[in-house]
């Protein structure tokens, strides 16, 4: 039955730079990369092809050894002009040269009237599989697992995210086959979770095989982690998967056309573009064609992804495969004369403190990554409580990760989370603290203990 969830904690980044619903004219990116950074939980990454060779879309061009049936795939077809490594060997990037006009493999239509076993391995062959995700610990699922649930999250409440219902239109028959392949991997429900506050798209609002459910409230309302929370809570033992829906929508193309599709139309956000928009591209994209010329001045940090959990990158980075958009803010790096102390309407301030004229502007806030201070000793102040809409005590789990305390980690729920259930707790913490980073850790302590 579905259900109806209306949140109250959690609080909305409203910032300067959010894309028009249009698409823009820009110059198509001609480069393109895999990172393995970009998959946390890969082991033993193993490079399938050479710098010189020609690749289609879909092309095996990785492997992780530890769980070798999954295929990483690449997005376009051209060829491997770097395999990058840095300290130790360590695989840092496969890059490709694209082709003018992109061709794939054709690896034939997928029946979703065979077995589970043979279409979860179809699915995983075909290079849509890394866009499934198991919780706990948010690594790539291992297809020989079968999950109690998963979870689609409909909308993004992240600052200045992209709107799913004009980036994903026009793509109803193949978000309908990717659910319906979805349904068969797994014993319970496919949830598709949907912005309470507002009408659904037409892609969401008619698709069967799925339970839709209604979530409202401030961010983070539209984590996947925050409605599994509310659905169906994760327990030690247990396993729940989650896809985005540009996830979906390359699953269903690889069950109706037999291709790998890595095309998404992604947002270009920011205060400091010059221009934002929607431009269409493929997983992996060079950021310079959409950032190079189009910046309001030189000193800016460069994000693939949101502000809140996003991945800074140079100029001449790639966009993560999990992103949908790239925010170009202000660098931060400059000490400010009284900080908090000096009185503002400017600045963005969950505890009302940065300027104590702050709570006069109710408008959009054109922020800059400066912490305004330095990290501090780790104090309780409540403050994580107002922000995470969990029942969890996220400053009592942050000090259990700290002591490396394993009975702890899984009892107070290390297991509902990953960096991005964490990431508003970070924006608020005055301590200063990466507790990203910090959750990653505990991860890892619990994945290889």
């Amino acid at each position: 039955m579905s259900k109806i969830v209306k949140l109250k904690k959690g609080f909305d980044l409203k910032l300067v730079g959010k894309a028009p619903l249009e698409m823009s004219n820009f110059a198509p990116a001609t480069t393109f990369a895999i990172k393995p950074t970009d998959f946390p939980g890969i082991q033993r990454p193993k490079v399938l092809v050479n710098e010189g060779d020609t690749v289609k879309a879909g092309t095996p061009i990785l492997i992780d050894k530890a769980l070798d049936q999954v295929i990483y795939a690449a997005p376009v077809s051209g060829e491997i002009v770097e395999i990058k490594r840095g300290e130790k060997r360590k695989l840092l990037e496969i890059k490709i040269l694209a082709d003018q006009t992109i061709t794939h493999e054709n690896f034939g239509k997928i029946d979703l009237n065979q077995d589970r076993e043979a279409l979860a391995a179809k699915l995983a062959s075909s290079g849509v599989w890394p866009n499934i995700i198991q919780r706990p610990f948010g690594i790539v699922a291992n297809p020989s697992d079968t999950p109690k649930a998963i979870f689609i999250s409909a909308f993004d409440t992240h600052p200045l995210a992209p709107d799913f219902g004009f980036t994903l239109q026009g793509e109803e028959k193949y978000f309908q086959a990717g659910v319906d392949a979805l349904a068969k991997l797994t014993k319970g429900k496919v949830h598709l979770n949907v912005d309470g506050s507002k009408s659904a798209p037409a892609i969401f609002s008619g698709v069967k095989n799925a339970q839709i459910n209604q979530f409202s409230g401030p961010h983070p309302a539209g984590n996947v982690g925050t409605q599994i929370h509310h659905l169906d809570p994760i327990n030690k033992g247990e396993i729940a998967w989650t896809v985005s829906p540009v996830g979906v929508i390359q699953i269903g193309k690889a069950v109706l056309e037999g291709i790998y599709d890595a095309s998404k139309v992604i947002s270009l956000t920011g205060s400091e573009l010059t221009k934002t928009g929607y431009v269409k591209t493929y997983v992996g994209a060079n950021v310079s064609s959409y950032v190079k010329g189009n910046l309001n001045s030189g000193h800016v940090r460069i994000i693939s992804g949101n502000v809140l959990t996003g991945e800074k990158v140079n100029l001449d980075g790639f966009l993560g495969f999990y992103h949908n958009q790239i925010t170009v803010i202000p660098e931060g790096d400059y000490e400010e004369f009284l900080g908090w102390l000096k009185p503002s309407t400017s600045k963005l301030s969950f505890h009302k403190a940065i300027g104590m004229l702050a709570f006069l502007n109710k408008g959009e806030f054109k922020v800059d990554t400066n912490t305004h201070g330095e990290e501090r000793p780790f104090v309780v102040t409540g403050t994580f409580e107002k922000v995470m809409p969990m029942d969890i005590l996220p400053t009592y789990l942050f000090k259990a990760i700290i002591a490396e305390d394993f009975d702890e980690m899984e009892e107070l729920g290390l297991y509902e989370l990953v960096e991005e259930d964490v990431a508003l707790c970070e924006f608020v913490d005055p301590s200063k603290n990466d507790l990203q980073g910090l959750v990653r850790n505990g991860i890892e302590l619990l994945m290889y203990s």
